[in-house]
């Protein structure tokens, strides 16, 4: 999710080929792509991620370099975790900018959900921050450290996969969550 280029035009043009992408072909890996990806992959019995791997890329007939081969680094992964807490956390104490990057990571280890930051991230509708655009602003400095704490192990929230503001929470679900620690404006549970 979020990676642009060529291709993600492959991917967009294959899938729409086949049925499987409605959207136009842009390069954009978005929701829509995602989509689309976890259709193709459900029905030609690949794990369902999202990811287009090695697997998923050779049953669509592509052949791309792995990630590690393009260059993705840790930096990158700090950067666009640091973009979703500075778009989920603004304004948050700086132990609650951690616990949002920390919900995110412990997303990445949970059977349940995508295991890529990106994919976590991206997943649609997980993050109000990445549907409302605002996990393109430039996060700042402690949106920056906030991301490199977690990943380096710090958890204030205790090992928990949500977390949401009681005053503008819209989903009645969120409520059955059993909530581990608040902090700021932020509930987090599992």
């Amino acid at each position: 999710m979020g990676s642009r280029g060529d291709d993600v035009k492959q991917v967009q043009s294959r899938l729409l080929k086949w049925g499987y992408y409605t959207g136009r072909v842009d390069g954009i890996y978005g929701a829509g792509t995602y989509r689309a990806v976890r259709r193709f992959q459900r029905k030609n019995g690949l794990k369902i991620d999202g990811v287009v791997g090695p697997e998923t890329a050779a049953a669509l007939g592509l052949n791309f370099k792995s990630a590690a081969s393009r260059g993705v680094t840790r930096d990158d992964n700090v950067y666009l975790l640091a973009r979703a807490v500075h778009g989920e956390a603004r304004g948050e104490p700086y132990i609650g900018k951690v616990a949002v990057a920390a919900v995110i990571l412990n997303r990445v280890e949970h059977p349940s959900f995508p295991n890529t930051i990106a994919s976590v991230i991206y997943q649609p509708g997980a993050f109000t921050a990445v549907s409302d655009g605002q996990i393109n602003l430039t996060p700042d400095k402690d949106s920056i450290r906030a991301a490199r704490d977690a990943i380096n192990g710090w958890d204030p929230s205790y090992g928990s996969l949500y977390y949401w503001n009681p005053a503008t929470a819209t989903s009645r679900w969120i409520w059955s969550r059993k909530v581990i620690v608040k902090i700021g404006k932020h509930w987090f549970g599992k």
